[in-house]
């Protein structure tokens, strides 16, 4: 009896992780700027704790009126960072932590939060959603880039965890825009608000 009891909660553990799997893949991400919106869907499988990380801080509505403050045209387009809700531009990309806790910083000071590194084979191509970091693998924060280029260098050596698969257009428009001699654009470029939708919800396939 014990046993057949434990066989039937095992199925049911699978099941129930088959479902959240299944959820995850169907979520998606609404990036909604001042030039436009782009829909980003997710790479749980091979970056879970990036993954993970972002919708939490999405939830928290952690990336609204923060601004994609750093921009090469043929590179990417960097944004993530809480500091960039504020004018004084040079403290914009040096903030952000993780959603949640991976082991890294002090478990009681969500300020400290880092994820650990997931690298993988997956190419730096144009719409793809990475993670930035320091000199440190394992310094991944908030701050994110979306590719504007193939960046074949970066493969292996940064975490991928999404891709845009609806606004490509709106990456181009924002990479083009004027800059100061930090890539900052001159022109505030703001993410409005981020939210977590069903890939139904918003993208007819």
């Amino acid at each position: 009896m014990n046993r057949v009891l434990g066989l039937i909660l095992l199925t049911l553990l699978a099941i129930g992780v088959l479902f959240m799997t299944y959820e995850k893949e169907n979520d998606v991400a609404v990036i909604s700027t001042n030039f436009g919106d782009m829909i980003v869907e997710f790479y749980p499988d091979i970056a879970p704790m990036h993954v993970d990380s972002f919708v939490a801080l999405v939830n928290e509505e952690y990336f609204d009126g923060t601004t994609f403050h750093r921009v090469i045209p043929g590179f990417m387009i960097q944004g993530g960072d809480p500091n960039s809700r504020n004018e004084n531009k040079a403290t914009h990309g040096t903030g952000g932590r993780a959603g949640k806790f991976f082991g890294i910083g002090n478990e009681e000071d969500p300020s400290t939060w880092l994820i650990p590194q997931e690298f993988n084979d997956t190419p730096h191509v144009k719409g793809i959603l990475s993670m930035a970091r320091t000199n440190d693998p394992n310094s991944a924060s908030s701050q994110f880039f979306i590719c504007h280029d193939n960046a074949s260098f970066l493969d292996n050596n940064y975490t991928v965890f999404g891709k845009v698969v609806e606004g490509l257009d709106i990456i181009d428009e924002i990479a083009n825009v004027a800059k100061d001699q930090n890539d900052n654009p001159l022109e505030r470029v703001e993410m409005l608000s981020v939210r977590i939708a069903k890939r139904s919800e918003v993208l007819s396939e």
